[in-house]
């Protein structure tokens, strides 16, 4: 698929059929998640896979925030950030800061960057042929999820993504349909704003 269809075709779906994603496809989603940017190499990211049988434990406390029909999903991705990572990384001598200090950094990019492979693997299901949504934990789920699953301290999970092959028909009444798309001239300021 060219990439201008994968950008264009990807939308969260909801509902899933209960076929099992292919072992190459998930494969492939996890390697393409793992080209994402990465200051300085970082590599702060990781992923917890949850198929099959081990979804029933998820669901009751990962899933606060989804529709039921997303819990027909055959695969669940959790991406994870590593603080801990970045602040080691920038620690080494050829990044020049010589300590952990989180003061250096202006934005949480080991969110960041855990947010950018986490559209790899949304764009790379829909390019595998295969439907997926994001969706947050809320109030409790986080510490839940972390001790269901073993999630070491300094791991945070940043919400999951349901995958599998669409049951949904081609939307016809979503926001995305029902709300005009911001335009170009709206969002895009040259030169200043």
């Amino acid at each position: 698929m060219e990439f201008q269809d994968v950008v264009r075709r990807r939308r969260m779906v909801r509902k899933f059929r209960p076929d099992p994603v292919p072992e190459k496809s998930l494969d492939r989603i996890l390697h393409n998640a793992t080209r994402g940017p990465s200051a300085g190499f970082s590599q702060g990211q990781a992923f917890l896979v949850l198929e099959g049988p081990e979804l029933a434990d998820f669901w009751p406390i990962g899933s606060e925030a989804t529709h039921d029909s997303v819990k027909t999903a055959p695969l669940v991705i959790v991406p994870l950030s590593s603080k801990a990572a970045y602040l080691d990384r920038y620690a080494e001598p050829d990044k020049g800061w010589f300590d952990r200090d989180e003061g250096h950094w202006p934005l949480p990019f080991w969110h960041i960057d855990t947010g950018m492979a986490t559209l790899l693997i949304l764009q790379t299901a829909v390019d595998e042929g295969l439907g997926a949504v994001y969706f947050g934990f809320f109030g409790d789920s986080v510490p839940l999820v972390r001790e269901r699953y073993g999630i070491p301290d300094d791991h945070e999970p940043l919400g999951a993504v349901a995958i599998g092959f669409s049951d949904e028909p081609e939307p016809t009444n979503t926001s995305a349909i029902s709300r005009r798309r911001r335009s170009l001239d709206d969002v895009v300021h040259r030169g200043r704003w």
